[in-house]
């Protein structure tokens, strides 16, 4: 065997944790070199670093891949940090690389730094392959009628889904060649991050590409039955939860939409579940055209809007310290468990921005540090979405009144008692509403601000920049 032909190719993951449809490691495979398999948290300028719940997912889901391909294939993954060219150059000096595999980045910043990384390697004669695997659609590709990228959501998903197919996706290698060497692997910890704060999310969590598995393999053989109304219901176990092995690529779209298609839901179900992809599908495309999403006001009406700077109220807020039983167990159910109830999201956006009064950029940084499921289109996108200011955003004036969210979607209080649990003794008339005296006997607040004039405040702030 020729010097050239044992010169290993490099396959670098990132954000696509998986063997499974990783178009970037069946090409390596095809490719007859031996492999070189390496992570790296990218640190090039523009990236943002995770949050400190995706970190410790991170963790986890790297040890299950450092697995999966050890035992599958004897490959030895190592992590290194950096910006990507530079952690990507070091690796070229070490070894006579051939090539390089990557699957594509859609963050504008993760594609600029794709972009250098290409530049830099051709200097040195080394080809860059980008393959596809995050999204279902290419957000340069598709445009509306007039060329332009899509602001709404409805026609958006239309032309998406309007597709006769999408791409199936790719079995793992069959086999790879595994490069041999002695590089040195996890700097500073990347594999090992265990916060006091998160030991309990380990009973809930499954990270890794067989956890996402097992998930949508319970999501779709039963699960996800009622999904279609239920899914509103915080309390009810419908929702699949694929959210977090999304973020971190442990599943792709792709996947999700072929199994769906040979599942026994019922059809409103699956159709709304679709959606629930379509609108992930959206977010990326809206990051795309707006790479300031996660830093500035899509409605640029909203620069000038009069935003409260009241650190308390904030302090209150992620405390689930409120006095609103339902935005204090959703705060509270974040803490505990690194994730949201969808509904619950929508209601804790609304409570913080139209009834404290507090910048949504306020809200969508804490959920950025605190979501095992942060991501980088989804969180700024779904922000400025409750708050008003995004792309076909839900209205300003649209302001829900939690106590009544609370007894549409928690009926019996069950969601509420699991998580503030110094009201669990309460009966469900009393629990949305907690009279005065016994807010008192059970140690927990009065409301931070009153509904009724909390809404008439954000009316007022409103117009006054219509």
């Amino acid at each position: 065997m020729s010097e050239t032909s044992n010169a290993p190719v490099l396959v670098l993951f990132r954000h696509d944790l998986r063997l499974d449809d990783n178009l970037a490691l069946s090409a390596a495979a095809d490719s007859g070199h031996p492999v070189l398999a390496v992570y790296v948290e990218d640190l090039s300028e523009g990236i943002r670093p995770l949050g400190a719940a995706a970190r410790w997912w991170r963790a986890r889901s790297l040890r299950s891949l450092k697995k999966a391909i050890s035992d599958s294939f004897g490959i030895r993954l190592i992590c290194r940090r950096g910006p990507l060219d530079e952690a990507v150059m070091g690796l070229i000096r070490q070894g006579q690389i051939k090539a390089i595999y990557i699957n594509r980045r859609f963050e504008p910043a993760a594609d600029k730094a794709d972009d250098l990384l290409e530049v830099e390697c051709g200097h040195h004669a080394i080809p860059v392959h980008r393959f596809e695997g995050q999204l279902l659609h290419d957000p340069n590709r598709l445009k509306t009628s007039t060329g332009g990228f899509y602001k709404v959501f409805t026609p958006f998903w239309r032309a998406l889904s309007s597709t006769d197919s999408f791409a199936d996706p790719a079995d793992p290698p069959e086999s790879l060649r595994a490069y041999k060497h002695e590089l040195e692997d996890d700097p500073d910890g990347l594999l090992e991050y265990d916060p006091p704060w998160a030991k309990g999310f380990d009973k809930i969590w499954q990270p890794g590409e067989a956890g996402a598995s097992e998930r949508l393999e319970q999501f779709l053989e039963g699960r996800g039955e009622g999904y279609s109304t239920g899914r509103d219901f915080m309390a009810m176990e419908v929702t699949s939860r694929l959210s977090p092995h999304l973020a971190h690529g442990e599943i792709t779209p792709r996947q999700i939409m072929a199994a769906s298609a040979r599942s026994k839901l019922p059809p409103a179900d699956l159709e709304t579940f679709r959606k629930e992809l379509g609108w992930r599908e959206f977010c990326w495309h809206l990051l795309v055209h707006n790479p300031h999403l996660a830093t500035e006001n899509y409605d640029t009406r909203f620069n000038h809007f009069p935003w409260n700077t009241d650190n308390a109220f904030l302090t209150h807020w992620k405390r689930g310290r409120t006095g609103y039983p339902l935005v204090d167990a959703a705060m509270r159910q974040l803490w505990e468990t690194g994730w949201m109830h969808n509904r619950a999201r929508m209601v804790v956006a609304s409570f913080l921005v139209k009834h404290l009064g507090l910048h949504w950029k306020e809200g969508e940084a804490w959920f950025w540090d605190t979501l095992v499921d942060a991501d980088a289109a989804n969180n700024p996108a779904n922000w400025q979405w409750v708050a008003g200011t995004g792309a076909d955003a839900a209205p300003f004036f649209r302001i829900f009144n939690p106590t009544l969210q609370s007894r549409k979607f928690d009926t019996r209080g069950e969601f509420i008692r699991t998580y503030v649990r110094e009201l669990s003794a309460l009966d469900s008339r009393q629990l949305h509403e907690p009279p005065a005296e016994l807010r008192e006997s059970y140690a927990y607040p009065a409301p931070v601000v009153d509904h009724t004039q909390a809404r008439e405040s954000a009316l007022a702030a409103y117009r006054s920049i219509r």
